[in-house]
């Protein structure tokens, strides 16, 4: 009787043990998130915010555009290595690619993603190759306007470091879907380039992002990502070409770096010659959708975004077909605004810059963005607001741009214009709900 009841004792003890390892194994699998080659658990927008351990943000995007011209049979037997700039570091790394504007299935057979040895270099460096699967194959098939996520690879991605994304298509690769003001030179090269660490190796640069669209990291340095929707003055297309001096860019190290900031990364969805209102696409192809029909894909879908900003109207009223009514800029606006709210998502919008002097600049455009603006600070079109013509303006000729913060076509900022920029964003306005009840 006593010996039975200590086995029965020892036993009750074991199971305890398996009881408790088990609990301690299974939370820490948890927290640590899957395997190489797993996707991990999802932060999308409005998500709640990740643990201490980490949750997958994204770190870098670009809006994909248009079809590059002069592609539709382009790239067979080629590889394309773009280099694309980090905002947050993290552990490891999934890339996004698109072949929206495509017209035939894009097959890439091999894909890899290493770090740059150097600033903007097509060299890789030594030791961070890895090879990219999509579910578990090393090559992918995307149809005509779909996307592929690739599978997550271990990596130590740093803040604010280059990427070398390369694929390599075996066959002309159809219409490709490009942005095309990326202020980076990528590569080209002929064969199966993805296992090269030489840059040497790819033959032709190249001003674009082709395919690529956004790159997440699982990562403990951010709560979330910030997406910022917006024209050629987003898209920084007078900023110093591999400077990274967008003025995202300079937001993104204002975020990193300054006591108190809320721990966000930053993601540019800006295409030149975007509007609010109207498809550039019927009038200037490389303009992109109108940012009503691309919010969804370019902004709030992206992972972990938590807040939109808007700086976007301007060509609303320069461009051909031009729409001078303010109100119906405004209204534009606005549904932006209640399309992020209804994903939970804070909206951050500025004020529309000055273009006075620029080629084609009328009286009547300015009365124009200055009714707009006068919406905008009312405070009735977003959660908070960025005043950006306030800072950029000159004080003696309030239509144009202050000469040291003027690129030179009295339209688009310098790269001290773009600090700016980013240093009048109030860094708390970032933090916060979203507000319905302000429209």
């Amino acid at each position: 009787m006593t010996r039975n009841l200590g086995y029965a004792l020892l036993a009750a003890l074991a199971a305890l043990v398996v009881l408790v390892s088990t609990a301690v194994f299974v939370g820490f699998g948890k927290a640590s998130g899957r395997d190489e080659g797993a996707d991990g658990p999802q932060s999308g927008a409005g998500g709640a915010r990740p643990a201490s351990s980490g949750s997958w943000i994204g770190t870098w995007a670009a809006a994909p555009a248009a079809a590059e011209p002069g592609t539709r049979n382009a790239f067979a037997d080629m590889s394309v290595r773009n280099v694309v700039h980090t905002s947050v570091g993290g552990t490891r790394a999934r890339i996004h690619l698109s072949n929206l504007f495509g017209e035939t299935p894009l097959t890439f057979t091999r894909a890899g993603l290493a770090l740059a040895a150097a600033p903007s270099s097509p060299t890789a460096k030594a030791g961070s190759l890895r090879r990219l699967t999509f579910d578990g194959r090393p090559s992918v098939t995307i149809p005509p306007g779909e996307k592929a996520v690739s599978d997550a690879v271990r990596l130590n991605v740093p803040a604010a470091g280059d990427l070398l994304i390369t694929t390599y298509t075996p066959q002309a690769s159809g219409p490709v879907t490009f942005h095309n003001h990326a202020r980076q030179t990528s590569y080209a090269g002929p064969g199966d380039l993805t296992r090269s660490v030489a840059g040497t190796d790819f033959t032709q640069q190249s001003p674009y992002w082709r395919w690529v669209t956004a790159v997440d990291v699982w990562t403990t340095e951010a709560d979330g990502a910030v997406a910022v929707l917006g024209d050629s003055i987003t898209d920084g297309i007078t900023s110093s070409t591999g400077a990274n001096h967008r003025w995202t860019d300079f937001l993104a190290e204002r975020l990193r770096t300054e006591p108190d900031a809320p721990r966000y990364s930053v993601l540019n969805a800006g295409i030149s010659g975007n509007r609010v209102l109207i498809d550039g696409l019927d009038y200037s192809p490389n303009n992109g959708p109108s940012a009503l029909n691309r919010l969804h894909r370019d902004a709030l879908s992206r992972t972990g975004v938590e807040v939109l900003v808007v700086e976007l109207g301007l060509n609303d009223i320069l461009k051909h077909p031009q729409q001078l009514d303010p109100a119906r800029i405004v209204a534009g606006l606005q549904e932006i605004t209640r399309r992020a709210h209804a994903r939970d998502v804070r909206v951050v919008g500025g004020t529309l810059t000055p273009s006075g002097g620029h080629r084609g600049y009328e009286p009547r455009e300015e009365a124009v963005r200055q009714a707009v603006n006068d919406r905008i600070r009312s405070g009735d079109v977003f959660d908070a607001v960025i005043d950006f013509d306030a800072a950029l303006r000159d004080p003696a000729a309030p239509q144009r741009l202050r000469g040291i913060y003027d690129s030179g076509d009295h339209l688009h900022p310098s790269d001290n214009g773009y600090r700016a920029m980013a240093h009048t964003v109030e860094l708390g306005q970032l933090a916060g709900d979203p507000n319905p009840a302000r429209l």
